[in-house]
């Protein structure tokens, strides 16, 4: 799809007045309740659902294909984040009443450090085709990756901080306690971070990890860098609310490892079928239609099984808990 530097200009423009207004909405530090969670969460969901209808219309089907298709598994993988950010928020004990603008600010590093991923990446595909070997090939074996850590009986995971966050602290120091939403102090005639940075920095530069299978897996789907960088986008922005609206339930999807293991290795190798069709060897590709049904399709067994497999797991618990009661009596 040819895009103009004006199409460009206005869809960053659109994108930073939407987070202008989110911004502006939540700017005063407060829980966020399970109704706001659950609106914002909506509204940004209906947003790129009329993005995409957009492109369907002005870009032609397989534009808006391909949108549909990087969205929803952005989205999906993204799910997968909140577990990390559950870990950093309780690492660095973030008072509930500012978790949402850490989340904001958080996110919106995490989008500028994917846009520079994605000019990255769509640069590098378009001068050496041969790397959708690489991309596939990396993506069948973060599936595999992914199918063993779901089958490792692993302990109580807790946050580790990257080597960059640690410079930074060691660098410019840290308060040691949150100071509302400032984000530097003068403490002992130093300028140093507080929390509340470095927590927002956290979570930004932690996106960075996820992003390199991501930003792979919707180049599968797409090489268009608009729609790829408009699906993350979108993607991305709602992920703050998705955080208070599931956040209890993240621990009901015990089989998305699977699910999105099913996804990453589904689209590592729809990349090395096209890779092998621009090296000039007839093989079937897999098209944007199929690719979109068996994204959707894995979501919802997962989902189903998750929750069949949780509520299977609570009564078992509560069955077993009177039988070890009248023991301990």
């Amino acid at each position: 799809m040819e895009v103009s530097m004006t199409l460009w200009v206005l869809t960053i423009v659109g994108l930073c007045a939407l987070i202008a207004v989110d911004f502006f909405i939540g700017r005063k530090p407060h829980d966020v309740s399970i109704k706001e969670a659950g609106i914002w969460t909506i509204v940004w969901i209906v947003l790129a659902a009329l993005f995409g209808v957009g492109l369907l219309i002005w870009g032609g089907a397989q534009a808006g294909g391909e949108f549909f298709a990087g969205y929803i598994t952005e989205k999906s993988l993204s799910v997968d984040n909140l577990f990390v950010f559950v870990l950093i928020m309780a690492k660095f004990a973030v008072p509930s009443q500012y978790q949402q603008r850490v989340l904001l600010v958080g996110v919106l590093i995490a989008l500028v450090l994917r846009a520079i991923f994605i000019a990255a990446g769509a640069a590098i595909l378009a001068s050496f085709s041969w790397v959708f070997y690489i991309f596939g090939a990396f993506l069948i074996w973060t599936a595999w990756k992914l199918i063993q850590e779901a089958r490792a009986d692993e302990e109580e995971e807790e946050f580790q901080e990257n080597k960059l966050l640690k410079a930074a602290e060691r660098r410019f120091g840290v308060a040691d306690r949150y100071h509302g939403t400032k984000l530097w102090i003068e403490q002992n005639g130093k300028r140093v971070m507080t929390p509340m940075l470095v927590v927002m920095l956290a979570i930004g530069t932690t996106d960075v990890l996820f992003a390199l299978d991501s930003i792979p897996a919707i180049f599968g789907l797409t090489q268009d860098p608009y729609i790829v960088f408009t699906a993350n986008a979108f993607a991305l922005m709602g992920l703050r609310q998705l955080y208070f609206l599931i956040g209890g339930l993240l621990r009901k999807l015990v089989h998305l490892s699977y699910g999105l293991s099913i996804i990453l290795g589904f689209i590592g190798v729809k990349l090395v079928l096209h890779a092998l069709h621009e090296s000039g060897v007839h093989v079937p590709e897999i098209s944007i239609p199929v690719s979109l049904g068996v994204i959707c399709g894995v979501l919802i067994i997962t989902t189903i099984t998750s929750l069949r497999a949780s509520r299977k797991m609570a009564e078992t618990a509560s069955a077993e808990s009177p039988a070890k009661n009248d023991i301990d009596v």
